[in-house]
């Protein structure tokens, strides 16, 4: 529902200048009401024009944020929350890194900033598959871009696989590069990406069958018209668990650990350099068991690149229940975990730095 002069701006303009609480809660239940039973879309927000623009607002920020002004005990602070609302209707304050508007910031409760992710259970939506080996799932990519990038930004994905990374670029309206290694795998990529429906027309992909560790990205964004990158999310194999091709050059080939921190390491010297200072990269990898003995990849990793001095912002612990090699195998695992005397891997880590 959409009118020249919005109902709730006028309203809690006006009781701005009234001094008679108990008036001004009456205004608020009726304001109250009439957000509750507001037309909405699928995404349950409310679309108001304001000064002649629309804006579009959470029906359950408004009235979240309209209940906290009826709940109110004196008239100072009820007229503090009622600035508070009106400036997060009629402004804007973002950083330098995403959208959110910081005079809004309750609004976005779908934004995770704790370092534990219980999440159950993998977005299927769309063109979004489990069907290849390895792939992650789509809540990540969806989260880092909402937190760490701006609409139009570019987004570099070193092991693209079949697409999570872009398909998400493009619902959310981030331009994405996504490198490959394997030729089927990134046809498979091209396939998710152009049978995507999105709204987000404008934005652009480029997809490459190449090593990013070799890969001349610079010729590559001089042909896009850019000179940088505004996040890199990185989703390598976890060493020979998962043997991804032939190719001598996947980590996944790797002859020993050693070998694979040093190909992986090359990876972060051939593509983070293209991130802007300040901007922020993500890695998503998991440990290793092997011969009776736990092995911490995920934080030998995490040195590697720290070693090149990328400041840790995060570190998210991520839960997983089962991987597609470990199926229909649960009691299996239970039987050989307590025989063996160790624990089932049911999580991997996520690790932010920032340039």
């Amino acid at each position: 529902m959409k009118t020249k002069i919005d109902k709730i701006i006028n309203i809690l303009g006006k009781n701005l200048e009234n001094d008679n609480l108990l008036e001004i809660k009456k205004e608020i239940g009726s304001l109250i009401k009439n957000a509750e039973n507001r037309k909405t879309d699928k995404q349950g927000k409310l679309h108001l024009i304001i000064e002649d623009r629309t804006i579009s607002i959470s029906q359950k920020y408004l009235k979240n944020e309209l209940s906290q002004i009826a709940e109110t005990k004196t008239l100072e602070r009820t007229k503090y929350y009622i600035r508070r609302l009106l400036r997060g209707l009629r402004e804007k304050k973002t950083n330098k890194v995403n959208d959110i508007n910081l005079y809004r910031w309750k609004e976005y409760d779908d934004i995770i900033t704790d370092s534990l992710w219980m999440l159950k259970k993998r977005d299927g939506s769309g063109a979004h598959s489990a069907e290849y080996w390895g792939n992650f799932i789509p809540q990540i990519p969806n989260q880092f871009l909402k937190r760490y990038t701006k609409k139009n930004d570019w987004v570099l994905d070193p092991f693209l696989g079949c697409g999570t990374t872009l398909i998400e670029c493009k619902r959310l309206g981030r331009n994405g590069i996504g490198i490959e290694l394997q030729k089927r795998v990134i046809e498979i990529a091209h396939k998710n990406l152009e049978s995507e429906n999105s709204t987000e027309n404008k934005v652009k992909f480029e997809l490459i069958n190449a090593d990013s560790s070799h890969i001349n990205l610079k010729k590559t964004m001089q042909k896009l018209g850019i000179e940088s990158v505004q996040f890199v999310l990185l989703h390598p194999p976890y060493w020979d668990i998962i043997q991804f091709s032939e190719d001598e050059q996947d980590l996944s080939n790797a002859k020993s650990q050693k070998e694979f921190l040093r190909l992986f390491g090359r990876v972060i010297d051939n593509t983070v350099k293209f991130l802007d200072k300040g901007r922020y990269f993500a890695i998503v990898i998991g440990d290793k068991y092997e011969k009776g003995e736990w092995i911490p990849l995920a934080f030998y990793t995490m040195q590697e690149v720290m070693k090149r001095g990328y400041k840790l912002k995060s570190t998210i612990v991520k839960n997983f229940d089962f991987t597609k090699g470990k199926m229909n195998q649960k009691e299996l695992w239970r039987y050989r975990a307590l025989v063996g005397g160790f624990y089932i891997f049911k999580h991997e880590y996520i690790f932010v730095f920032q340039k």
